[in-house]
């Protein structure tokens, strides 16, 4: 079900940043695991990172980005960030953001299929 939206996409050169976020009218994510995933042309959806609910004490990342990337969540404004930094162009592909309602809310997950929420994407586009 389509009920997040992000935003923060576009073009950027090998090496720039990108600030990407993540809003849920109608739906709290307060308590919920959240995740980004992202998709290249032709590509299956993979996991980039999430952060878990209650408590936001766990985060993961791929290994692809790990180092550069960060995940955030700001429950009073209902939002959740991914910073991306040193973008390379294998990080092009669109991006969406996640949300589990019925998993743990002191884990998160790298597997998409845990995740019941999603936005519409947004697209990442790394190149020289």
């Amino acid at each position: 079900q389509l009920r997040l939206v992000e935003s923060g996409g576009g073009f950027v050169r090998p090496g720039g940043s990108l600030r990407l976020s993540c809003a849920a009218p109608g739906l709290l994510l307060n308590s919920l695991p959240l995740g980004w995933f992202r998709q290249a042309p032709g590509k299956g959806r993979e996991g980039v990172s999430c952060i878990s609910g209650r408590p936001s004490t766990m985060t993961l990342y791929a290994d692809s980005v790990k180092g550069r990337f960060t995940i955030s969540r700001d429950n009073a404004k209902n939002m959740v960030y991914l910073e991306m930094n040193s973008l390379k162009p294998e990080d092009t592909g669109t991006y969406y953001c996640a949300a589990e309602m019925y998993q743990a809310p002191d884990v998160c997950s790298p597997d998409e299929r845990h995740y019941d929420f999603w936005g519409q994407g947004t697209q990442v586009t790394v190149s020289s």
